[in-house]
């Protein structure tokens, strides 16, 4: 859809603020680095910018009307706005609506087309409104420019889209069919992630172990053969992915959790639910049987993972026996991390239409119930670490002077106080455990 705006200058600052999940993340880091090879200044949140890039998620209640939301508090010192994209999966699902209803967005960008920003705000510049939600299977990777400086733990996008089609997910709409990208572009992109300064690196996709590709051997890998090959990279510390999906493990990825020191011991497994009757209904290909002895082979291969799941209270028709069946599974796992929301109706998916959608009031319930499991299992867990050493990779200051936090083997975070940097990787003591963190004292080589 084209129209006509307010000329604005060409911007010399920029702010993205992304929502969602980690691929919004990366995607949030891609765009700002588009922004910045053109020559456009980052500002952090707070300042005022010239231009704001709202990176949207389609997964939380009333997104697009928080999108709105956002949209009209954007203003800069003197009363005017400033020149406004919206990118994302609301961007991809609801452009033509978002351009309808906010005068003040010139451009409307998807996730498989952002390479193409830099273009479009200089469209919107000279006054004519962009949108552009293709999806290419893989084009906006060759179009990003190359990594140049990174965090200590950095993301890395290998797979992108969905054909699961879960009854209460828009993502095979927003983001596209599956896809895996080459081989040979994701080992060239880690080896300039690690000259950047990573250290770890956390293989992104909507479902992650789905990815398929054929080695420098021209040989066909899965996610496994991928781990091994970035294993050898000498620089690179540490590897993590997300997020899984149960129907796409596959026996070499167990295994790679036992032979792979690099790995992490950490697995983030999405169930949704632990009632079989919810699961069918909301096209899971798992049952909770199937699902636990998934895990119990993880736990066969590497003991001491842990254990990270997706959960969905209120799906239409799910009775207080059917939600206790979930409360059950929590019990049975155990998980050291996990994460719940309470079901919301996505446009145009078919679980929106179900008949006996359950009482709001009743979600609210079930949920804080769930969150009550789920935390203190959480809690026992980091409790059961104290005691242990490991390494911690150190991603930034502390609150107090000589503070650091960073991440365990086990994604928990961690401070600690003494000599270190960004970036080192530093053995400790886990001293003390709470709920969200873990304190730790720094071991210190004993003298010569």
């Amino acid at each position: 859809m084209r129209g006509l705006m307010p000329t604005h200058q060409s911007p010399k600052t920029f702010r993205v603020k992304s929502f969602g999940c980690q691929m919004n993340v990366y995607d949030g880091e891609r765009m700002a680095e588009l922004l910045a090879d053109k020559g456009i200044k980052p500002v952090p949140e707070g300042e005022e910018a010239d231009l704001v890039v709202l990176n949207t998620c389609h997964i939380r209640e009333k997104a697009a009307e928080k999108v709105y939301s956002d949209i009209g508090r954007l203003r800069k010192a003197d009363g005017s706005k400033p020149l406004i994209a919206v990118a994302g999966c609301v961007a991809q699902a609801e452009g033509e609506e978002i351009m309808a209803r906010a005068p003040a967005v010139g451009v409307v960008v998807g996730p498989q087309a952002y390479h193409r920003l830099p273009e479009m705000i200089e469209r919107a510049v000279r006054g004519e409104r962009a949108t552009d939600t293709d999806m290419p299977a893989d084009a906006k990777f060759a179009a990003l420019p190359a990594r140049r400086r990174v965090n200590p733990s950095a993301f890395l996008t290998v797979q992108e889209g969905c054909d699961k089609f879960c009854t209460y997910c828009v993502v095979p709409y927003t983001r596209g069919a599956e896809i895996s990208r080459p081989f040979k572009d994701l080992l060239g992109e880690a080896e300039r992630l690690v000259e950047a300064g990573a250290r770890e690196i956390t293989l992104l996709g909507q479902n992650v172990n789905a990815w398929m590709g054929e080695d420098a051997r021209g040989c066909p890998i899965g996610l496994d053969g991928l781990i091994r090959d970035l294993a050898k990279l000498p620089d690179l510390q540490r590897i993590r992915y997300t997020t899984s999906h149960p129907n796409d493990v596959t026996d070499g990825l167990i295994a790679a959790h036992g032979e792979i020191d690099k790995l992490m011991p950490y697995l983030h497994l999405p169930v949704q639910s632990g009632s079989d009757r919810v699961l069918k209904a909301m096209n899971r290909s798992h049952t909770a049987q199937s699902y636990l002895k998934i895990l119990d082979r993880f736990r066969a291969a590497r003991p001491d993972i842990a254990l990270s799941g997706d959960f969905i209270v209120g799906f239409p028709g799910e009775t207080e026996a059917e939600f206790a069946e979930t409360l059950g599974l929590v019990e049975t796992v155990g998980y050291a991390q996990a994460f719940s929301f309470k079901y919301s109706p996505r446009p145009g998916t078919p679980a929106a239409s179900m008949d006996d959608q359950v009482p709001r009031e009743v979600m609210d319930e079930r949920l804080q119930r769930l969150q009550a499991a789920l935390n203190r299992h959480q809690l026992a867990f980091n409790q059961r670490t104290v005691g242990k050493r490991c390494a911690v990779l150190v991603e930034r200051t502390g609150r107090r002077p000589g503070q650091w936090l960073g991440k365990s083997p086990w994604l928990q975070s961690v401070f600690f106080e003494g000599q270190a940097a960004v970036g080192d990787m530093v053995d400790v003591e886990l001293v003390a455990a709470g709920p969200n963190s873990l304190a730790a004292e720094l071991l210190v080589p004993a003298a010569a």
